[in-house]
């Protein structure tokens, strides 16, 4: 309140100041001294009334109270001092400030009061300049006072318009903020190094981990003193990687690479790492930097080294005793051909699951690396079906489980005989392990087109959708198994698929739980011809 009748008083003070000296004798007692004084009373109000306790608008009858001291002053001077009436923009100006339009009715309606009623008071009457400025007055200040208004409100616009953008700004800077706190708390988290890195290679962003495992494994600098870089080597761990060729490098030059295998150090704090770079691309899709992210895969390296270390002795361990079992198997089918028939075929059945077994050790080793030896040549499906119920038929027994094959002729192809055995025998004894007392395996041959097709279906507990999706990962077992104690190993499934896929054909899973479960084989190069009679094929 002060500060907006401050410009108005200190006005007032000079023009009398000036007055006086120009016209001496204008402060002698009289209306006019008695105007100041009213002055100074509205000046001490401002300071001195609690206005913050008071209704909102209560401050207009201040300068409401400013036009009646300024006509009251104007009409007590003379003809020299009717300027006066120029002071009579400052409340008319305050009046109109705001959002409420009322302000300027109210100046239009001080101006008025401030021409009619200070010479109806001092009893001075009306002349014709005074009709004339109670007439133009308004009209002057009402001007004033609108246009006053309609800036203030630009203004106030204005400023809050800036206040929300400010507003905004901070809640984004906030945001930001909080952001980069939750991006550094991740980054720092994660037990990978994340490096970032600008089109120069210069590192722009490192989390704890690329700080902790990885810092100096290529210097900004090499030259620099202390700036010593740590040796990175191939997949070999013994030449240094080419300066062109390490990852920060590449990916400074717009390479993105996945699972790039490289070794730090040297001795025995070598670490194996995985390195995987992804460009970062700009509003014209140019590359501006790539993020680079480093695995430590020591660990995994080391246990499958193990691994494969381990198969191999047990492959080589196994070899030894099936080979000496096959080799005494053959002499006494060969060198004994008067024995007994049901136990020739008892040595014929175990001689033939010895070689199955042969197989299955030698195929550790090809599921490991992912190769299968196929040899294909015309065979008989139902024949080697034939052959693998054999095989199971005592198991399938024991467990109370009746086996059948689908009375069908012969479905003759192109396959591995052997291979295709293995194939049957793996899905005969998952239907078995996995079917209760009382059930039945069924397995139907026949051909579709071109193709040969195979099915072994059973009445076992199945599997749910999530199980199904994974069966054929080696080393998978359902909950189920493993809460019933069923044995295995979870590799029947693997290497059974890893077959049929090397003879080019498919597998197919159908299951439901409770409701059993159904393999489907298919394997092209179906041959149109039968075999003749009594023709077996080989079996190997």
């Amino acid at each position: 309140m002060v500060i907006f009748q401050l410009p108005l008083s200190v006005t007032m003070l000079l023009v009398t100041v000036l007055a006086e000296a120009f016209r001496p004798g204008l402060l002698q007692p009289g209306p006019f001294l008695y105007g100041l004084g009213g002055h100074l009373v509205i000046l001490a109000a401002c300071a001195l009334v609690p206005w913050g306790r008071l209704p909102t608008r209560a401050w207009a009858v201040i300068p409401v109270l400013d036009c009646l001291a300024i006509g009251f002053s104007r009409e007590a001077a003379d003809q020299y001092l009717t300027v006066l009436g120029f002071l009579l923009v400052f409340p008319v100006v305050w009046l109109s400030l705001g959002r409420h339009r009322s302000g300027v009715v109210m100046a239009v309606s001080a101006t008025i009061l401030s021409a009619v009623l200070p010479p109806l008071i001092l009893g001075m009457g009306f002349t014709g300049p005074s009709f004339i400025r109670i007439v133009l007055l308004p009209v002057i200040l009402g001007a004033i006072s609108l246009t006053a208004h309609v800036v203030s409100n630009a203004v106030l616009r204005q400023r809050l318009q800036l206040e929300n953008q400010d507003k905004e700004l901070q809640e984004l800077l906030a945001a930001s903020e909080q952001r980069e706190r939750l991006l550094g708390t991740i980054m720092d988290t994660v037990s990978v190094g994340v490096c970032a890195v600008d089109e120069q290679g210069r590192k722009i962003l490192m989390n704890k981990q690329q700080s902790h495992h990885l810092t100096g494994t290529l210097s900004e600098n090499p030259r620099a003193p202390g700036s010593e870089e740590v040796p990175v080597f191939g997949v070999d761990r013994s030449h240094p990687l080419p300066p062109a060729r390490h990852p920060l490098r590449r990916a400074a030059r717009g390479e993105a690479f996945t699972d790039e295998l490289i070794w730090i150090g040297t001795g025995t704090g070598q670490r194996a790492f995985s390195a995987t770079s992804r460009l970062i691309k700009d509003g014209t899709g140019r590359s501006s930097g790539a993020v680079l992210a480093f695995t430590d895969v020591t660990a995994l390296v080391t246990a499958l080294a193990a691994k494969d270390q381990f198969v191999a002795s047990v492959s080589h361990e196994l070899r030894t005793p099936l080979t000496s079992i096959l080799g005494y198997l053959g002499l006494a089918l060969d060198e004994h051909p008067d024995l007994p028939a049901d136990l020739a075929q008892y040595l014929v059945v175990a001689k033939r699951n010895a070689e199955r077994l042969l197989h299955l050790v030698t195929d550790l080793l090809s599921v490991a690396s992912d190769t299968l030896v196929i040899n294909p040549r015309p065979a008989d499906l139902t024949e080697v079906i034939r052959h693998s119920i054999e095989s199971a038929t005592p198991r399938a027994s024991a467990a109370g489980i009746s086996l059948h094959l689908e009375p069908s002729g012969p479905v003759t192809g192109r396959f591995d005989p052997a291979r295709i055995g293995q194939v049957i025998d793996n899905l005969l004894s998952n239907a078995i392990k996995y079917t209760p007392d009382g059930g039945a395996v069924t397995v139907r041959a026949r051909r579709d087109g071109d193709n040969v097709r195979c099915e072994v279906a059973d009445t076992g507990i199945g599997m749910t959708q999530e199980e199904q999706a994974q069966a054929f990962t080696r080393f998978f077992r359902a909950a189920r198994a493993h809460a019933s104690a069923i044995p295995g190993a979870g590799l029947g499934l693997p290497i059974t698929k890893t077959i049929i896929e090397n003879h080019g054909g498919t597998i197919a899973l159908a299951s439901s739980p409770g409701l059993g479960t159904t393999v489907t084989l298919t394997l092209p190069e179906a041959d149109g011809g039968s075999l003749d009679a009594g023709e077996v094929p080989a079996m190997s």
